[in-house]
């Protein structure tokens, strides 16, 4: 049974949407709040100092409450791990999120989400269990990440970047539309609606994770629930609480996995190929001076596209002479990117101080701050040298076959 209260007019939960739903002897009140609103938390306050529920569920993870409860969270870091288990896309997109979150605290006076750490503050004050339902943002990243091709992975990364390093206000509508939405579907923009696969792994996934969350963690102890999630979950959330018959560890496991895929694109795998044979060609037809001048050609571009972009991110000397020495040896280790390499050696040259994490929220708000700081100096020397090496294989596809073919 789904029970839909007024948005108005019901002064425990200050006028914020809420919906209830009975299921297995629990009575789940769903309380749908804006993450940037000062009446979210009041309603908050409210409904947790009546005293009627036994639980408090929230729309977090156990990162993102730490991150919210301890802002030196990013100062914990160890930056050459997250390079060597080839997190760095991951951590960048989490960058994006936490210098858009700043953005929204600075202009509206109020942290994202302070309305889910105060409904987790409160309910430990008063020895209620806390439940985190939401799904770990990195799963969610990689799953998103999953269903994206190549062009709208970039797609997806010039407009965080678009985000990242805008200088503007969030204009009203953005926010009018994440009070009745959710972060991370404003912080990927328009590309998050336009993108329906996208769009079922930021929102409609994490509406069933969700509720498969809470019905696992059903106790006979806890009869009355608060749930408090973003408005825009509301009705998702409602819906697969009161329908779904999967029984949920299962189900819950089925929405971490993480689909097993190519970690090389077959396009670059068919470049790679393209390229391989021609220079074979080029041996066979040509002799030792052709084929010597086409590896020199592969050598040349990748290898001095690679060290380009290490420049252009203001690497140290030797992470730009690692991307030039690294890079034509790519077929030799394609799971591995050449800016892997040319960021550990960065981050070992040029080590991020305290200060430097203590910075990084303040600091990832603009481009002249990614290149002061360290910790983004090492994340713009795995990108930039990355994107030097993947033109440098293009380019090097086009002159060997145009060699080859003369």
């Amino acid at each position: 049974m789904t029970e839909t209260l007024p948005e108005t007019g019901d002064d425990l939960f200050a006028g914020q949407p809420v919906r209830v739903v009975e299921r297995d002897g629990v009575r789940y009140t769903l309380l749908g709040t804006a993450h940037v609103s000062h009446a979210s938390v009041e309603a908050v306050e409210k409904a947790i100092d009546s005293g009627r529920f036994d639980a408090v569920a929230v729309e977090l993870d156990p990162q993102r409450l730490q991150a919210l409860s301890d802002p030196d969270t990013l100062a914990k870091l160890d930056l050459v791990e997250v390079i060597r288990k080839g997190r760095v896309a991951l951590f960048a997109a989490n960058l994006a999120l936490s210098a858009y979150q700043r953005r929204l605290a600075e202009q509206l006076g109020i942290e994202p989400g302070a309305e889910l750490k105060r409904a987790v503050d409160l309910a430990r004050e008063r020895n209620l269990p806390v439940h985190l339902i939401d799904r770990e943002v990195g799963l969610t990243f990689r799953r998103a990440s999953q269903r994206l091709g190549f062009f709208g992975k970039l797609k997806l990364v010039a407009g965080l970047g678009a985000g990242l390093f805008s200088s503007e206000d969030v204009g009203e509508d953005e926010i009018e539309k994440l009070k009745q939405g959710d972060m991370l579907e404003s912080s990927f923009g328009e590309f998050a609606s336009e993108n329906p696969a996208l769009y079922e792994t930021i929102i409609g996934e994490r509406d069933r994770y969700m509720a498969t969350r809470l019905r696992e963690a059903h106790d006979p102890q806890q009869r009355e629930v608060l749930a408090v999630v973003g408005a825009g979950h509301l009705a998702g959330l409602a819906r697969y609480l009161e329908t779904d018959t999967e029984a949920p560890a299962p189900l819950r496991e089925q929405l971490e996995a993480v689909p097993k895929k190519r970690n090389i694109p077959w396009f670059t795998l068919a470049i790679l190929a393209i390229v391989a044979t021609g220079i074979g060609v080029g041996f066979y037809r040509g002799g030792l001076g052709v084929g010597t001048e086409l590896l020199a050609t592969w050598a040349m571009y990748t290898g001095g596209l690679a060290g380009l972009g290490c420049l252009v991110a203001g690497s140290h000397p030797l992470s730009i002479l690692t991307a030039i020495v690294v890079a034509p040896f790519k077929p030799f280790r394609l799971s591995i990117p050449t800016g892997a390499f040319s960021a550990l050696v960065e981050a070992r040259l040029r080590k991020p101080t305290y200060e430097d994490f203590l910075k990084l929220r303040d600091d990832a708000q603009s481009l002249k701050g990614w290149y002061r700081n360290r910790v983004t100096r090492v994340v713009l020397t795995f990108m930039l040298t990355n994107l030097g090496s993947m033109l440098g294989l293009w380019l090097t596809a086009g002159k060997v076959w145009s060699k080859v073919a003369s």
